[in-house]
């Protein structure tokens, strides 16, 4: 049986390109099942989910949505509707890939939707934003967006390029299989920055060696924001989260923050779970233009042409360090424990490096011993970050604790 594509859009504004995109898929011969979100006009051909289903799906009236004087209301009730929608038709196993075209309003309304389905589920969105800053759309699901260049508003020389290559994009994705007949491990989140690499590069071989597939996140806010959206989507045994830096982000308005909840999803599920203050000593800026102000006079390293490192002082340590202890406070008994490296915290925070600073990480320090439940297990380790004994000891707490888990 061929493999099916769910197209999802406002088939009242975009419903030329709709079937334009439509013919071109099945025209390689897979099928095509269609939902219409529009609210406006009628459609310009008749879908096979309509936006009443949409909107019977979020419990709300179409005339009221359709007066025009909500649209607010009207974005946030199609979006509702329509991941419930997909869902189910996803659950009846009624498509394989899905894929849609807008601009900002249709981007929201669409990824929404798409944001519901599992990762590795074919997900594509053609949008007018495709080209800026789409983490706010793609949340920590593995959304893949095609700018359009120019509006999706008619079928011209430059939008039948682009068209005729996201139906070609969606048909390779949904016809491509990814291997399945290795036999399956239980899987470790990781994560990861450039200068705890050593430390998580040492932990991933001992924890493949006892059986386990490590997943390593890159700790630049959308990185911590997919791992912890894969924890609670239940896919994860145990998390290493070695590199906590996007608490320094929060903190200091850096550029790779995950929000002030970062660390708190594998505790709160309860999965084993090993919390190191890695990297603790960075918060992350653009390039060194950008860097805010008020932190010219302070301690700057530019990582590349388009990262700078702020060297994060005591103050903002001792709020990191009650963030972490909030974190590992959520969690069940047995199933965490943190770590601390007084080697330092990063490759650059090591004895006579550029961001060393005892004092700055003992402030860390300090304040989660200072706030952390006194079951929780807290080992300090006369070690850097990056140290081989370092990332082994955290394995073994790791293994320590998942071996517990299973009993």
């Amino acid at each position: 049986m061929p493999a099916t594509v769910l197209l999802v859009g406002a088939l009242d504004t975009k419903g030329v390109e709709y079937a334009f995109v439509k013919d071109l898929i099945e025209a390689k011969g897979l099928q095509t099942v269609v939902v219409d979100f529009g609210v406006m006009g009628r459609p310009a051909f008749e879908p096979h989910i309509s936006r009443e289903e949409v909107v019977a799906a979020a419990g709300a009236d179409l005339a009221y949505l359709a007066a025009g004087t909500h649209k607010d209301e009207a974005m946030r009730t199609m979006a509702q509707g329509l991941a419930s929608v997909v869902q189910r038709l996803y659950s009846e196993g009624r498509f394989n890939g899905i894929v849609a075209m807008g601009g900002s309003g249709g981007t929201s309304i669409a990824t929404a939707a798409m944001r519901a389905l599992p990762v590795g589920v074919p997900k594509l969105m053609v949008s007018t934003v495709g080209g800026g800053d789409v983490s706010i759309y793609a949340g920590g699901k593995d959304i893949a967006f095609m700018p359009s260049v120019v509006d999706v508003a008619g079928i011209n020389r430059l939008s039948r390029a682009i068209y005729a290559n996201a139906a070609g994009a969606i048909a390779g994705m949904v016809q491509t299989e990814a291997d399945s007949t290795a036999a399956e491990r239980p899987l470790i989140a990781a994560s990861m920055f450039g200068n705890t690499t050593a430390a998580v590069d040492h932990a991933r071989g001992l924890l493949e060696e006892a059986g386990y597939e490590v997943l390593v996140f890159h700790a630049t806010g959308s990185g911590g924001r997919t791992m912890e959206d894969l924890i609670r989507d239940g896919y994860i045994a145990g998390c290493l989260d070695i590199t906590t830096t996007e608490l320094a982000d929060e903190i200091c308005g850096g550029v790779f923050s995950a929000g002030p909840q970062r660390g708190r999803a594998a505790p709160q599920k309860g999965i084993p779970t090993v919390i190191v203050p890695g990297c603790v000593d960075m918060a992350n800026f653009g390039s060194i233009e950008t860097t805010p102000a008020h932190y010219r006079q302070r301690l700057l390293y530019q990582w590349n042409p388009e990262v700078t490192l702020l060297r994060t002082n005591e103050e903002e340590n001792r709020r990191m360090g009650a963030m972490l202890a909030a974190a590992a406070n959520a969690a069940q008994a047995g199933s965490v424990a943190v770590l601390i490296p007084l080697g330092g915290v990063s490759m650059l925070d090591s004895a006579g490096d550029r961001f060393w600073d005892p004092s700055a990480d003992r402030a860390c320090f300090d304040a989660i011993k200072e706030n952390l439940r006194a079951d929780i297990p807290l080992i300090e380790m006369d070690a850097n970050i990056n140290d081989p004994e370092f990332a082994g000891k955290a394995v073994s707490l790791l293994l320590e604790m998942l071996r517990g888990s299973d009993q």
